[in-house]
């Protein structure tokens, strides 16, 4: 019996974590990303989602590893994300199509590849963000594509009503991962204020993430819902 989980974005992160979690629990892992997960057993995709051509190629590679290897479950973890600074007055177009390719519409090309072959009991867990329900200044195209990972999700657990496939997006707050640490700039005096902005005073663990995302897709009952995992984040 062989249990499979693709996550994209698993070289680092909230994606190494769940690969890392995954594979405690017997799953053979498929990691699609430019870079390699470093999570001994992984099974390395590499790629650039970011590019259309290269995402449906991707999306075409995961048909041939799910055709050879017949899983009884597919974990399918949308993880990889681009966040950019910048804001309404001056994000230039190019600037918000690439952020919306790898946040959104390579979602929709693997998902297109893979649904066919999912079996029932699979999954298809979107790591959304804080900012699919909220905004911040600053994050303009990352905000806009958080939101359409929400609308992506609703309107898949629609969609595949009666298939034994459900979905989830998983919302985490401040999470400790080099995306984060790199949009402030590596700079300490933000990271301990943004720290501060939840109830237990520190940053969300990425495996902590990992194992909320295991979690879903062991219980189809939360089918189609939005779980936040932001420590009880201070509202605004």
């Amino acid at each position: 019996m062989t249990r499979l989980a693709i996550i994209t974005g698993a070289s680092s992160g909230i994606g190494a974590a769940c690969a890392g979690q995954f594979r405690e629990q017997g799953f053979m892992v498929i990691n699609i990303s430019r870079r390699e997960c470093p999570v001994d057993g992984v099974v390395n995709v590499c790629g650039d989602l970011g590019e259309v051509t290269s995402a449906n190629a991707l999306g075409q590679r995961l048909v041939e590893a799910i055709e050879q290897h017949t899983p009884t479950s597919v974990c399918v973890v949308h993880n990889a994300a681009l966040m950019l600074k910048d804001s309404v007055a001056d994000t230039a177009d190019s600037d918000l199509e690439r952020v919306i390719q790898i946040n959104v519409v390579a979602i929709n090309a693997l998902n297109r590849h893979l649904l066919p072959l999912l079996p029932t009991s699979s999954s298809l867990l979107f790591i959304g963000s804080t900012l699919s329900e909220k905004a911040v200044a600053g994050a303009f195209s990352y905000v806009v594509s958080k939101h359409a990972q929400l609308g992506m999700m609703r309107a898949t657990c629609q969609d595949l009503m009666g298939k034994g496939i459900h979905t989830a997006l998983i919302c985490p707050g401040f999470t400790d991962t080099e995306m984060l640490r790199g949009h402030v700039g590596h700079n300490q005096e933000i990271i301990a204020a943004i720290s501060e902005l939840n109830s237990f005073g520190r940053l969300v663990d990425p495996h902590e993430i990992a194992s909320l995302v295991t979690w879903c897709h062991d219980n189809p009952v939360i089918n189609g819902s939005v779980l936040h995992a932001n420590l009880g984040q201070v509202e605004n």
